[in-house]
Formats: C-alpha cells, sequence, structure tokens
C-alpha cells in the first residue's frame, strides 16, 4: 500500500501562483467575494506566503502551505462524526455529506489549512461550464481542504485496473505538482526507496512544519540555499 506525500524544494518555488490556480481549478474550490475576504473567510486549499530572506533585504522566499496529511494527524480525533479521517494510504480524507459544521477539526489543525464555507459557493455565469465534474462542489456549512486530488487517484486506479496492470506512480499526480513550472513540487510513495519523493526526503535539506508537535507531516520541504 502506497503511502502518498510531497517534497517541496524552497529553492525551486519561484511564487508564481501556478499551483493555486490549478488547485482552485481543478477542485472547484469557490470564489470568495471582498467583502467575505475581509472577515477572512477565504477559501485556498494551498496558498503561498511571502518571507523576506534574513540575508538579503531585497530577496523574497516562498513557503506553499497545503494539508500536511499528517501520520499523526490532530484533526481526525476531534470529529465526533468521523467527517475526516485518514484512509489506508496515509491521506487525511474528507466525508462531505457527513461533515456537521462543528469546525472542531479545523481548530485542531495546527496549519490552519481546513476551511469552513460560510456562505452557499457561488461563480461567475461565464465560468460555471468549467467546474469540474470529478470534484463534488461542497454546500455551505461543510468544512473542506486539500485531499491531494483523490478523485485523480480513483481515475489512475480504475484505468489502471482496466488495462490490466498495476498502478504507476506516473499514472496519480495532484494537479498542483503536475502545474509547478519549476518542478518544485515533487509527489509519490514515501514508503518506495527508490521513488524520487522518498530520496528527497531524506535529503540534508528536509525539514516538515511544526515538526515538534508530532504529527508526523507527509509534506516534506528542503530548506532554501544560500
Amino acid at each position: 500500500m502506497p503511502r502518498w506525500g510531497m517534497v517541496i524544494d524552497l529553492d525551486r518555488c519561484s511564487g508564481c501562483q501556478a499551483c493555486v490556480i490549478a488547485c482552485k481549478q481543478e477542485n472547484n474550490v469557490p470564489f470568495i467575494l471582498p467583502e467575505q475576504a475581509a472577515k477572512r473567510r477565504t477559501i485556498a486549499w494551498i496558498h503561498i506566503i511571502q518571507l523576506q530572506d534574513e540575508r538579503s533585504e531585497t530577496k523574497m522566499r516562498f513557503l506553499p502551505i497545503l494539508c500536511q496529511h499528517c501520520d499523526r494527524p490532530p484533526c481526525t480525533p476531534v470529529c465526533p462524526v468521523g467527517a475526516t479521517y485518514k484512509n489506508q494510504e496515509g491521506l487525511v480524507a474528507q466525508v462531505y455529506p457527513r461533515c456537521i459544521g462543528c469546525r472542531y477539526c479545523a481548530n485542531a489543525c495546527p496549519y490552519t489549512i481546513k476551511f469552513f464555507n460560510w456562505y452557499p459557493p457561488q461563480w461567475p455565469e461565464e465560468m460555471k461550464k468549467s467546474l469540474n465534474p470529478d470534484v463534488s462542489v461542497r454546500p455551505k456549512g461543510v468544512v473542506e481542504k486539500c485531499t491531494f486530488c483523490h478523485h485523480r487517484l480513483m481515475k489512475a486506479k480504475e484505468k489502471a485496473k482496466t488495462e490490466k496492470r498495476e498502478l504507476s506512480p506516473e499514472d496519480y499526480q495532484p494537479a498542483c505538482a503536475q502545474a509547478c513550472p519549476t518542478g518544485a513540487m515533487v509527489f509519490g510513495d514515501l514508503d518506495d526507496p527508490y521513488s524520487e519523493v522518498a530520496q528527497l526526503s531524506k535529503d540534508p535539506r528536509a525539514f516538515a512544519l511544526m515538526e515538534d508537535l508530532g504529527t508526523r507531516p507527509k509534506v516534506i520541504y528542503l530548506r532554501a540555499g544560500a
């Protein structure tokens, strides 16, 4: 059974936002009006934080933040209805019809990457045809987050089954990793010692966000160099 994870090389991240746009488009993340954004009700399954480089007054660094798909996620045990859980492949999943909107999971997440739908989702009329039919549109009153594009995994498994072969790493990539123009995001099976993502996760530059909390994130970052 694979254990899906991602390595993000901060030396390669240019802050172009391609991953952010690809994620919104792929996963039907709704538009938020300015007055809603002013109340900090923006929904962005992945967003990029700009950091000032301590060694330069003019140079910026970029840190993409998405669900860390922790091996010990603090969000799952607090859910009273089992709407969020970790599946056998290590993905922290959401069951939207089961969610009662209590937001315990959002409060428990130290990475603040779970988002509550305060309003019914809406898109400009001309963009409704671009909605992805493979991804459900979340209603008002539920929590949503990055799923590592789980629907793509399901389609890849079905295709491999139809073709009577094993699932290969090339069959499944989240939209953010596929869209990254610099190759900063590498996705794959962390338990496969021969995979690129597993080898990069052992790089001397590797670190995890807030790893002292014991969440054991499966999104690993490589420190930016000089």
